[in-house]
């Protein structure tokens, strides 16, 4: 791990304000952000927050895919976070074990969402559950009562240790 160049720390601050909204590059990368470089390509792949992984720069996209403590950073620190699915409480369980989630038990979505986004999955609470990819567009999450709506990536089985 290294710390970034200042060109590659307003890329990734670029890219996050893009996909996240405003505020969310000064949230997810500070002075303590560490990341890993491929070694064949030499481009950014991991960013770490101390020794934690915060998000993965996708080679397909270049869009970041958030790790749960980047998700619980944005959580954190924005007062209303883009691109997040509230679930029913009943199967927060089911999501934190990685299950996906279905259009059935999305209590609220963010009518922005579109389709393969990154998406931060919470309970009713503000608990956060998991992180994934948007199958359904938050409109769509809302009106349909059948189908998948999020497959998630990650999902939170023991809760995130604090350094």
């Amino acid at each position: 791990m290294e710390a970034p160049t200042a060109v590659q720390l307003r890329k990734l601050v670029g890219i996050a304000n893009y996909q996240f909204g405003k505020d969310a590059g000064t949230v997810l990368f500070s002075k303590g952000t560490r990341i890993t470089c491929s070694r064949r390509t030499g481009r950014i792949r991991h960013i770490y927050s101390g020794r934690r992984l915060i998000a993965t720069l996708r080679p397909k996209d270049g869009y970041l895919a958030l790790a749960p403590e980047g998700a619980l950073l944005i959580l954190s620190k924005i007062k209303q976070p883009p691109n997040l699915v509230v679930v029913q409480n009943d199967v927060a369980d089911f999501i934190k074990a990685g299950g996906d989630v279905f259009a059935k038990h999305v209590a609220r979505a963010d009518m922005g969402l579109r389709p393969a986004e990154e998406v931060i999955v919470t309970n009713e609470q503000g608990v956060l559950l998991g992180v994934g990819k948007a199958v359904l567009s938050g409109k769509d999450m809302s009106f349909f009562k059948r189908g998948v709506a999020v497959r998630v990536r990650k999902g939170i089985s023991e809760p995130i240790k604090r350094d």
